[in-house]
């Protein structure tokens, strides 16, 4: 056959394909973010834990030591002198005081390491003392005796005066007083840590010298954790 200068008379060769590569949507997972998050939920799951577990401890200490919650009462008062001077400002005072402290608990006693008794009136602080430290063991009765008598400076104000000279005429007087304590719970062989709770004491209390025959009425006492 002759030359026919290269023509090529067969079937039509069809064009190469153009290939298209399309990114995925999800991409591959960056290793510094893959471990932050893997870190993160390893910490939550161990704090979760922890929680639950310190959950199921004090449910279980619940249970078995059932705490009840300490009484603390003032049983009796005596105040034989009161006199305020408005020349000096000055408190004069003679009041002792009778009270209780029942510890309910069967398996939880008490250390008494610091207790400071402070006498108030009308809000104002006239007399601080510090008591003797004790053990109260379980299911037990204490008594504390603090008795203040001395003079000191209270500032009190119109209203507060006039309060005074009507408390003074009834011969009744309306007394506060506050317990600061430091206190460590013993449970079996263990102690806790030092625990500072406030009590905090309202009675009214006749003066002796008025003459008045007035019982005293046991007063219950709040306890502030």
């Amino acid at each position: 056959m002759s030359n026919l200068n290269g023509a090529y008379y067969g079937p039509s060769i069809p064009p190469p394909s153009k290939s298209y590569h399309r990114h995925g949507r999800g991409s591959s997972c960056n290793p510094c973010s893959c471990l932050f998050g893997c870190l993160c939920n390893c910490i939550f799951q161990i704090i979760f834990t922890i929680l639950i577990v310190l959950g199921v401890i004090a449910l279980v200490l619940w249970l078995v030591l059932r705490p009840n919650k300490v009484n603390f009462y003032v049983t009796n008062a005596t105040l034989t002198q009161f006199d305020y001077s408005t020349t000096n400002n000055t408190l004069y005072y003679d009041l002792a005081v009778n009270m209780t402290i029942r510890n309910p608990n069967k398996r939880i006693g008490i250390y008494y390491d610091l207790i400071e008794a402070r006498g108030m009136y009308q809000g104002q602080r006239f007399v601080s003392q510090n008591l003797e430290r004790f053990y109260q063991g379980h299911k037990n009765t204490s008594y504390l005796h603090p008795v203040f008598k001395g003079q000191n400076l209270v500032l009190l104000g119109d209203r507060e005066k006039t309060n005074y000279n009507n408390e003074k005429n009834l011969g009744i007087y309306e007394m506060e007083m506050k317990l600061y304590m430091r206190i460590r719970l013993k449970i079996g062989w263990i102690k806790t840590h030092k625990i500072k709770p406030k009590i905090e004491c309202d009675f009214k209390v006749p003066l002796e010298s008025s003459g008045r025959s007035v019982n005293f009425e046991e007063t219950r006492c709040h306890l502030d954790w």
